[in-house]
């Protein structure tokens, strides 16, 4: 039996991706009042809200993009001593930074793409890599700001599209093969969702275009290969200290061989995004995926007993003085 409560849902804020997150963040908002909880949606476009009194729990599952994604709001709210979905506010930090991204899949032994970072769009591309490559904003997300570099002509121009949107870029190689997706969802890994843009790649015009890309799940894989996919996605999760639940977008070679490409801790919750049909291969509707994620924030509840009224007390003090 569904305990009701009173739900913050998280939407739009102040990123790239404002628009996406306010569709998400519809979607979610719906689907707990379904159910039965009493629902506020709070549209932090600066950092200075204020929670409803009594809130039993924040949802930030819609809240994709800077500020949602980078660990900000995390903060804010572990400062309060609120209970919160999803990954805590390091775990958010590092999983919205790429490189750090890499650094732990290479770390932990997870497979990733060739990279470097480029910080200057004067900055020549190294000899030992040969296009194509991939271009990307280090921190950012849903494929803003994404460029390729087919031949060498393209470089200049794709560095400098690319850091309109952060200071640094990441350059990887690019890996030709399959590319699908991971869900996570409480420590375990969701059927594989394959991603097949109809056209180019699956960039953010692809992505959120009703009926530019089709979607296989469970994707159509060999045991052994989608273990291995899973394991890869798992294993990225775990490396960032993961929580909850996420989203590892991994690349697949021809030979079944997997790399991790980055993790998306805060990824769409449209009723057609990609996680949501992980979860419906799972058996599980998009009503009882929004409750799960509450559900999983209850569960450390008992761990912010004295710890969080200490944090809360601090917080009102020093709003006072």
């Amino acid at each position: 039996m569904i305990k009701h409560l009173k739900i913050v849902v998280m939407l739009g804020g102040p990123s790239a991706e404002r628009e996406v997150s306010l569709r998400s963040g519809a979607g979610v908002a719906k689907a707990l009042r379904s159910l039965g909880h009493t629902v506020f949606e709070i549209d932090p476009q600066t950092p200075h809200w204020i929670l409803p009194p009594k809130t039993d729990v924040v949802c930030l599952a819609p809240l994709h993009g800077t500020y949602g994604e980078d660990g900000q709001v995390q903060g804010q709210l572990e400062n309060l001593g609120m209970l919160y979905t999803g990954c805590d506010a390091e775990a958010s930090r590092i999983a919205f930074d790429k490189v750090l991204t890499k650094q732990k899949c290479i770390k932990a032994g997870i497979p990733t793409a060739k990279f470097l970072i480029v910080g200057s769009a004067q900055t020549l591309c190294p000899k030992d890599f040969v296009p194509p490559l991939v271009v990307k904003p280090v921190r950012q997300g849903s494929s803003v700001g994404l460029q390729f570099v087919e031949r060498i002509e393209d470089w200049k121009n794709a560095i400098e599209a690319a850091l309109k949107f952060d200071s640094e870029v990441l350059v990887e190689e690019k890996i030709v093969g399959r590319e699908t997706t991971v869900g996570i969802l409480d420590g375990q890994p969701l059927p594989i969702v394959e991603v097949r843009p109809k056209t180019g790649s699956y960039d953010y015009k692809n992505k959120y275009t009703a009926g530019a890309t089709e979607y296989f799940c469970p994707a159509d894989f060999d045991a052994a290969t989608t273990r291995k996919i899973q394991d890869a996605g798992l294993g990225a999760f775990n490396a960032i200290g993961g929580r909850d639940y996420a989203r590892v977008d991994v690349m697949v070679r021809a030979n079944g061989d997997p790399v991790v490409l980055e993790v998306n801790t805060l990824p769409g919750m449209t009723e057609t995004s990609l996680l949501p049909k992980a979860a419906a291969a799972a058996g599980l509707s998009y009503e009882q995926l929004c409750q799960r994620m509450i559900d999983l924030a209850l569960k450390r509840k008992s761990g912010t007993d004295k710890s969080g009224k200490q944090r809360r007390t601090a917080a009102v003090l020093a709003a006072i003085c």
